[in-house]
């Protein structure tokens, strides 16, 4: 009897670790990373460079949770780090008009809103390869802002009530943090407990079996890159707010850091998995690395090498070691 019930337990558990590998293992290389970069840095846990750490991180993980969404689905994003651009450009020159900041705000989401949904119109209704639309909106866009701005960077005036977005503080936290834990639950909330997200799923398992099952995959398509324009919309607006001025070259290879840290959080790239709690660690473990490496004096030359050369292991760990343990315990008990 004893031996018989302990058998579905030990089942629930492996069921449990299997389900729960790839957020385990990335939040276990975190801690690891968080661990070497603190005994080689006596600076990096304290107060002052943690909260800058995730003052730097806030826009990436604002972009990360929605391209979460569009991974999910089968799709990616190129474009985000052109959208960041070209709304960082777009808030200097609007501010600079003489436009009130909250009604220049509300134009920008639109704007992100708008560069979102046009692309994803031609990805779910003309069926372009999310690659291909995405691709030729990271050269276009960033294209615009440079147009936009003939190169230069275009300053914000402190006096304004924009540049708090980027530089305020609330509870001793930076703004940019509570935007993006605001992000991260909402988004947490409608990947798990909404139809849309159950949607988002479906679709990247099985898009033709979503659709005969009555589901609109066009729709729920669209709307994802819709939160890809916006979120990159935010960021763009919250990088602009805490440098106090906008650049074309604002966010350049943002979408890379992005991608990494959805990929990192156990998304997979053909769709169909997804998690919002893998990305958070995803983004907080890019962030982790890139402020870890200057506060040990790594070369900035050489940071790119260790960065790529760390969440390249990373994924192989979350593909290779931890999934085949899981898939071993599994088959143990």
């Amino acid at each position: 009897m004893n031996a018989y019930s302990s058998r579905p337990q030990g089942s629930r558990s492996a069921d449990l670790l299997g389900s729960h590998a790839q957020l385990l293992s990335i939040a276990g290389f975190f801690l690891i990373m968080v661990v070497i970069f603190s005994i080689a840095s006596p600076v990096f846990l304290s107060t002052g460079n943690i909260l800058n750490l995730v003052r730097q991180t806030a826009p990436i993980l604002i972009v990360a949770v929605a391209m979460t969404f569009v991974i999910t689905t089968g799709g990616i994003d190129l474009s985000v780090g052109s959208v960041v651009a070209l709304v960082n450009a777009s808030a200097a020159l609007l501010l600079q008009a003489g436009m009130p900041w909250p009604l220049a705000v509300i134009g920008l989401l639109l704007l992100g809103a708008l560069i979102g949904a046009t692309q994803g119109w031609f990805i779910a209704y003309q069926g372009i390869q999310a690659f291909i639309v995405t691709l030729a909106g990271l050269s276009a866009l960033r294209g615009i802002a440079l147009l936009m701005t003939e190169g230069f960077s275009i300053p914000i005036s402190t006096d304004l009530g924009f540049v708090t977005i980027g530089r305020g503080w609330f509870l001793g936290v930076p703004a940019p943090a509570w935007i993006a834990v605001i992000v991260a639950v909402l988004g947490l909330i409608a990947f798990q407990a909404t139809r849309f997200g159950r949607y988002v799923t479906a679709i990247g398992a099985n898009q033709e079996a979503a659709r005969r099952s009555g589901i609109a995959t066009r729709r729920i398509i669209l709307w994802a890159y819709v939160l890809t324009g916006i979120a990159s919309a935010v960021a763009g607006i919250v990088i602009a707010a805490r440098l106090g001025s906008g650049s074309s070259n604002a966010a350049v290879g943002f979408e890379l850091d992005v991608i990494a840290a959805v990929v990192l959080g156990g998304t997979s790239l053909m769709g169909g998995r997804g998690s919002i709690l893998g990305t958070v660690l995803g983004a907080l473990t890019i962030g982790v690395i890139g402020n870890g490496l200057i506060l040990s004096h790594v070369s900035p030359f050489f940071t790119q090498i260790v960065t790529g050369a760390i969440i390249l292991l990373a994924v192989w760990l979350n593909a290779q070691v931890f999934s085949r343990l899981a898939g071993a315990v599994r088959r143990t008990n």
